[in-house]
């Protein structure tokens, strides 16, 4: 008879507390490190203190990943309850997180750490994945080969207000930066083998992008209708969201739920305010 499931990820497949309790998930913090100072990240550090100290003194934080013995901890007590551990990390072109959680798991039984080649609500798109298949009973070894497989099918893109952050962060040069601004250049970024790429830039009022984004990124190609996140680094009035669900509606009329969530402190100190994403899985 094989052991129950237990599904886990990291801080920046940003579901809220909300969905995690729904859907019975653990995640593992990663680190901010802001100055002298260190946070978790989503347990004691938020989206408007890296705003309010860039603002103040163009301070960012810097990110560190889960430490081998932090994920010993993480996982021993999933083991001793007698669960079997499924985890869906951060990509590993973007942190050491995930081999970090391979080295733990290496002197732990029945840990199945997964390269999502993701981030934020990609991720979290495989974890609500997995939480149905383990609602179906299915054993984690099989879980884990699904994921592997569901890779290719998840749908990860942005567009970014500003590339202040980026500059500021060595992720662009200046000249790219006061190009993109001069010229009111909204950059859409995607990930393409487990890495962040430009994919195309939008120019005008960033509102009118986003529905503009949503509605090319979901017409693409079909998209799987259970779950559609709109992910953002600020958080938008209601009347926005309203907007933006009914553009994403419109697109994918059968959706089940769209699920607004916002970028955790890795992605948010990369891409600064005003950014947006549209994240699915395609059938």
């Amino acid at each position: 008879m094989s052991k129950p499931v237990f599904i886990t990820s990291d801080s920046t497949c940003d579901l809220t507390p909300e969905l995690l309790e729904r859907f019975n998930v653990k995640t593992a913090p990663l680190h901010v490190l802001l100055g002298e100072d260190t946070y978790l990240d989503g347990v004691n550090f938020t989206q408007e203190m890296i705003f309010e100290r860039y603002a103040k003194d163009k301070t960012l934080p810097r990110t560190a990943a889960v430490s081998p013995q932090e994920f010993t901890d993480f996982f021993t007590p999933l083991v001793e309850a007698g669960y079997e551990v499924i985890f869906l990390s951060i990509s590993s072109g973007l942190s050491g997180t995930y081999q970090n959680a391979v080295i733990a798991a290496q002197d732990l039984p029945g840990i199945y750490p997964i390269d999502t080649h993701k981030l934020t609500t990609g991720v979290g798109e495989m974890v609500l994945a997995a939480c149905k298949m383990r609602d179906e009973g299915m054993d984690a070894a099989s879980i884990a080969k699904a994921m592997e497989e569901m890779i290719p099918r998840v749908n990860v893109s942005f567009v970014i207000d500003t590339l202040e952050y980026m500059w500021k962060g060595g992720r662009c040069t200046g000249v790219a930066a006061f190009g993109a601004n001069l010229l009111n250049l909204k950059p859409c970024i995607e990930m393409r083998d487990g890495k962040l790429e430009v994919c195309k830039k939008y120019r005008g009022n960033i509102e009118k992008v986003y529905h503009k984004y949503i509605t090319e990124r979901l017409s693409a190609q079909p998209v799987d209708p259970n779950y559609i996140f709109i992910t953002t680094s600020n958080q938008p009035s209601p009347e926005l969201a309203q907007q933006l669900e009914n553009t994403v509606r419109a697109a994918v009329p059968d959706v089940k739920e769209v699920l607004f969530t916002r970028t955790g402190c890795t992605v948010t100190s990369h891409c600064g305010p005003g950014t947006l994403g549209v994240l699915f899985l395609e059938k």
